[in-house]
């Protein structure tokens, strides 16, 4: 039976499960408390250091985390204000903010006078009355002041009601399909006069954009037709502010993000890379010319991934990276191609800003130990300016990182040790892994079921199997046509040294993953009897047919080599419906039904297929979602019955 949830009904297993025993944390409990953690939508520096912006997210009435409180901050004093453009008291969708070039000023996002329409805001930086500077409809994001500070840039959908990305759920299609696109074009809007208008193309969706150091072009990371499916085969143009007038200047051979302008203006830096969703970046860092001449890759050998970065004004290059299990900062001379590490360390400065100095940063920590927090400050030397999650608790013990050998390639991983952990007992392992493939377990506070699972008596084993960032470029395209492969293989290697590390029941071996986590669970059963339990959530069943059902066919190109068209047989020997008869494993499948990265149909016949196998299993779609879960109630019942699930299989292996 599909069972569609809706709220607040949950079937009797549930009730059970709150009654377990006293030793365990009550599950309500200590989900309450992981959804009481403040996240952050954004931070932000002014030019001189002198201050920081940050916003916290909130949750509206619909328990959607689509809300944000900006904070402002004098770093030397550590004073802290609240800024809002709202009269009514009432919470907003307010982040975004920026300062302006000479520091005075603060632009940002607010839907305080018609929710839930953006506006751009102003307000002086130093206190004062908030001024509306918009009056448009459509989806407003990624501000950028103009060099001279007369006017402001953002992203701009003009009259959507859609909001912009892949995770979101997709809107129905209803009468003719394909034949509407709605592009997101760099907008600049006046601050004297408010007006605003598109200087991009309309037929050019712009993912990233910087402004040139004389404010004539900008720099734009983009490409033609759909947003939602043309990420992967972006180019790097240069578009003229007064004309819209563009050219292409690189057209990559994988995927770029975070376009910037040198200070000079001759060239423009991005992150190059393989990478499998837009938002999780990583890769080497890049210079192209602006007046021709090869890109050049200035990062060929680094052991990392970087995630972020910046020009200071002395034409250095300032990145945060991912690097072996941990975060860390570079600084890269351009010119001598020569890189130092500024700071490395066991927590993760999320957002990094930078003033113009190049030192003076803000950022949101957080780690395994630490909640988030915005905090400024030297790099390396933070501290803390907000204290929203004063008294977290955390529901887990130690995170150990481990190091394993796999196909003689070094792997990294962390393991989450229960709470309240006795070295006398033997516990159960869940494995959970990531989504992407490219993407990382990165060193961030827990929440949902990695949070959860260790408070319910279970270690927690996170790998970074190759695919993953933070080991080098070569390491992250370690998958291409090897889905399910050399990566299975690292993360079976891996739990064969969490076995080593820690006393877990070899027996009693549970995995769990969203998105490709999901499709590495199913892949995973088909392919092992090691775990007693799994739980897919958004996993991939066929990659044929998934090819020709999601609305971002053209991120499997750099992964498969070739469209499902061409070469049909890379595509076949890597889904798990090819292997489907050797599952043995009671799985739980779990899905958005508004999904446009990975459409129901892959849950629908992976559970098809082991319900008529025998093999027990259960299908839960949650109305209304895309492929990232919004409403907190159907982001509860997927921890309780994952939890539940576990329980109901290692349980009584105990």
């Amino acid at each position: 039976m599909i069972e569609r949830r809706r709220p607040l009904l949950l079937p009797a297993i549930f009730l059970a499960i709150a009654a377990a025993p006293a030793a365990r944390p009550d599950l309500g409990t200590v989900l309450t408390s992981l959804d009481s953690v403040k996240h952050f939508h954004d931070v932000a520096i002014s030019p001189d250091g002198a201050r920081v912006a940050w916003s916290e997210r909130a949750r509206d009435a619909e328990a959607r985390e689509s809300l944000g409180a900006i904070f402002v901050a004098d770093v030397r004093s550590g004073a802290a204000r609240r800024l809002t453009a709202a009269s009514d008291g009432k919470p907003h969708r307010e982040w975004g903010a920026e300062f302006s070039p000479d520091g005075r000023t603060i632009a940002f996002l607010s839907d305080a006078e018609k929710p839930p329409q953006l506006q751009i805001w102003t307000a002086p930086a130093a206190g004062g009355p908030a001024r509306q500077l918009t009056r448009i409809e459509g989806q407003l994001a990624d501000l950028r002041w103009a060099p001279d500070g007369r006017s402001i840039a953002c992203l701009f959908v003009r009259g959507s009601t859609q909001e912009t990305g892949a995770l979101v759920a997709h809107a129905r299609d209803s009468g003719v399909v394909g034949e509407v696109i709605e592009e997101q074009r760099i907008a600049v809007a006046d601050l004297a006069s408010g007006a605003i208008g598109e200087v991009s193309p309309r037929d050019l969706y712009v993912y990233d954009y910087d402004w040139a150091p004389d404010g004539r072009s900008f720099a734009a990371e983009a490409a033609k037709g759909s947003g939602t499916n043309n990420y992967w085969v972006a180019e790097l143009y240069v578009v003229e502010a007064g004309t819209g007038h563009m050219r292409s200047i690189w057209k990559p051979p994988l995927q770029i993000a975070c376009p910037r302008f040198a200070p000079d203006g001759n060239s423009i830096a991005v992150i190059h890379g393989i990478m499998s969703d837009e938002g999780s970046t990583g890769g080497d860092v890049w210079t192209v010319p602006v007046g021709g001449g090869a890109p050049a890759n200035l990062t060929p050998e680094m052991k990392a991934s970087a995630t972020a970065l910046f020009w200071t004004r002395s034409g250095e290059i300032v990145f945060s990276e991912s690097v072996d299990g941990e975060q860390g900062v570079a600084a890269l001379d351009a010119g001598r191609r020569s890189l130092k590490t500024l700071w490395k360390g066991p927590s993760w400065p999320e957002k990094l800003a930078l003033a113009r100095d190049g030192s003076s940063s803000a950022a949101i920590l957080q780690s395994y130990r630490e909640a988030p927090e915005a905090a400024a400050g030297p790099i390396g030397a933070w501290k803390a300016l907000s204290h929203a999650n004063a008294g977290a608790k955390a529901w887990w013990g130690e995170a150990k990182s481990l190091h394993w050998k796999s196909d003689g390639e070094t792997v990294q991983g962390w393991l989450l040790y229960p709470i309240d952990f006795d070295p006398s007992k033997r516990y159960p392992m869940i494995v959970s892994v990531h989504g992407g493939p490219s993407s990382d377990q990165r060193i961030a506070w827990p929440s949902r079921w990695t949070g959860a699972l260790p408070s319910q008596g279970y270690f927690v084993f996170l790998p970074n199997p190759r695919g993953s960032y933070g080991f080098g470029e070569k390491f992250t395209q370690g998958n291409v046509k090897d889905f399910g492969g050399g990566d299975l293989r690292d993360i079976l290697s891996g739990v064969d040294e969490a076995l080593k590390a820690a006393p877990i029941d070899p027996a009693r071996l549970g995995i769990i993953g969203w998105s490709y986590g999901g499709y590495m669970t199913m892949w995973a059963v088909t392919q092992t009897n090691r775990f007693a339990a799994a739980v897919a959530g958004a996993g991939i069943v066929d990659w044929r047919s998934y090819y020709g059902q999601n609305k971002i066919d053209t991120w499997m190109l750099p992964f498969f080599g070739a469209s499902v068209y061409d070469d049909p047989a890379v595509y076949a020997r890597s889904s798990p419906i090819e292997f489907i008869k050797k599952v043995k494993t009671p799985t739980l499948v779990l899905h958005g039904d508004r999904d446009s990265e990975v459409p129901t149909p892959q849950g629908y016949e992976f559970w098809h297929a082991l319900k008529a196998l025998g093999v027990d299993t259960k299908l839960v779609i949650y109305p209304d979602e895309g492929h990232g879960i919004r409403r907190l109630e159907h982001q509860h019942d997927i921890v309780r019955r994952s939890v539940g699930w576990f329980d109901r299989y290692l349980a009584a292996k105990k």
